[in-house]
């Protein structure tokens, strides 16, 4: 596979091990992000720390950005100060951030008008899919594009899938992250009821495991503590992906919702519920954390 020179910016619980997996790879990977902890972990792992995001750009084949919202990318990409102004036409841009579609789109047009080429490519797996190089890649963008963005994206995920145009990577990630916080609260609420009813969550799990309740959260994921030795919820809800990670997915699907006149009557719910969690103070807790609502 080419060896290939890669600037990252966003070196948090995802981002690190991501562009960590990216070095171990053989790339020539720069580094940078506002916390210097972060680069320096990094630059020990053997990639280059930047002084900024422009020194982290210039000259990169691929420029990789993982950061927390919309308004972060699109500081970051565009207006006077953004990195449009500096990035070289032979570089391909992949943005692996959660946004909105909608931003994606907007990111993407205007990189195009300088010739600028763009994927939105948000991820799914957490922070072990992300050490572990795991992790699922969603992408948004032309078919050559996705051809090249795998370049890289194949030393930090298992599973990449083109899902259509610029944007269909952030609508297929918010759809997924939808029906997960439904299948965790249901999990949830149906493992409650039957250690109200006397029964043992890990039995009652091998139950529905074997059963037409069959889902991810049972057999990967237990929200219940004690049934499964290495889920988040055996070890205090540490995350894994958290409260407000979900919350702000749940936020995400309720705006596409809206765009598109669909109906989601249970993802509205579980936005609700993690909301409440949030407000219970469980916001950096892992999802799975959901289960409290429902524990007596």
């Amino acid at each position: 596979m080419a060896k290939l020179t890669i600037g990252f910016i966003g070196l948090g619980n995802m981002g690190g091990p991501m562009a960590a997996n990216l070095v171990n790879a053989g790339h020539t990977v720069s580094v940078f992000d506002l916390n210097k902890a972060a680069v320096s972990e990094l630059e020990a792992k053997g990639a280059m720390a930047a002084s900024d995001a422009a020194e982290c750009a210039i000259g990169a084949d691929i420029f990789i950005s993982m950061l927390p919202a919309s308004k972060h990318v699109k500081s970051l990409y565009l207006g006077e100060t953004g990195l449009i102004n500096l990035l070289d036409s032979k570089t391909l841009v992949i943005d692996c951030s959660t946004i909105d579609a909608e931003s994606a789109r907007q990111v993407g047009s205007e990189l195009a008008q300088k010739g600028i080429d763009f994927v939105d490519a948000p991820v799914s797996g957490g922070v072990a899919g992300a050490t572990a190089g795991t992790l699922t890649f969603i992408v948004g963008g032309e078919q050559r594009h996705f051809e090249k963005a795998k370049l890289a994206l194949v030393d930090m995920g298992k599973n990449i899938f083109h899902a259509g145009d610029i944007g269909a990577g952030q609508v297929a990630k918010i759809c997924n992250n939808m029906l997960l916080s439904i299948l965790m609260a249901g999990t949830s609420e149906a493992l409650q009821m039957g250690i109200n009813n006397g029964l043992d969550p890990k039995v009652l799990s091998d139950i529905m495991t074997a059963s037409s309740g069959r889902n991810w959260t049972l057999e990967l994921y237990n929200p219940c503590p004690g049934v499964m030795e290495t889920a988040p919820a055996s070890n205090d809800y540490k995350p894994g992906f958290m409260v407000d990670l979900m919350a702000k997915d749940l936020g995400l699907a309720m705006e596409a919702a809206q765009q598109s006149n669909s109906s989601t009557p249970m993802g509205s719910m579980a936005k609700n519920l993690y909301t409440m969690l949030q407000h219970q103070g469980a916001g950096s807790d892992d999802f799975s954390a959901i289960f409290k609502l429902f524990s007596k």
